[in-house]
């Protein structure tokens, strides 16, 4: 079966990214398809990039960058929850993906964004990060407006009802995918 991380890429105290990432995860664990798992990226210790060596040479000194390799290289996909801030996603999620590299490849990767407009800008934002690092972006996103799906500026949390059809649109894509990219990472494809 496989395993599918859900990456929670905000960190702020009063986010209203933890309330979208538990009903991913509710939602994605009722389908039975897959391993689904939350990461926190506020419970991760992931200093900014203070490897001496750039990421692709796969050359990790410090214990917080292998213990982050060797989460990432365990799952064989992502949903990334992300709100936009200022045109884009927060630097948090920028220094969890660029911190290690070989370990996203041939993988497949799911948006869920809120923001203003649905977060829209920072999933686009997004999409040329996840090529650079050799992930498969599927079209299927999820977009989340704080004026239809939130009340409160984000205080409270319920989802349209188009909303739940639209992710299981992107899991149904992210595991096809998945399932496809793990032939290509054991050499078999």
């Amino acid at each position: 079966m496989p395993k599918i991380a859900i990456i929670l890429g905000s960190t702020r105290t009063a986010r209203a990214g933890a309330r979208v990432a538990q009903w991913v995860l509710e939602q994605a664990q009722q389908r039975g398809d897959a391993d689904y798992e939350l990461i926190d990226l506020a419970e991760v210790d992931l200093p900014q990039i203070d490897e001496p060596f750039p990421p692709a040479m796969g050359r990790y000194t410090h214990a917080h960058t292998r213990q982050w390799a060797a989460t990432i290289a365990a799952y064989d996909g992502y949903v990334i929850v992300t709100p936009e801030y200022n045109h884009s996603f927060p630097g948090v999620l920028k220094n969890a993906l660029d911190r290690v590299h070989a370990e996203w490849h041939n993988k497949a990767a799911g948006l869920v964004s809120y923001g203003a407009g649905g977060g829209v800008r920072a999933a686009e934002a997004l999409r040329p990060v996840l090529s650079a690092l050799q992930l498969a972006d599927v079209s299927a996103q999820v977009t989340l407006n704080l004026r239809t799906d939130f009340a409160d500026f984000g205080a409270s949390f319920t989802p349209g009802d188009h909303q739940g059809p639209a992710l299981a649109a992107m899991l149904d894509q992210l595991l096809s995918w998945s399932n496809a990219l793990a032939a290509t990472r054991a050499g078999t494809s």
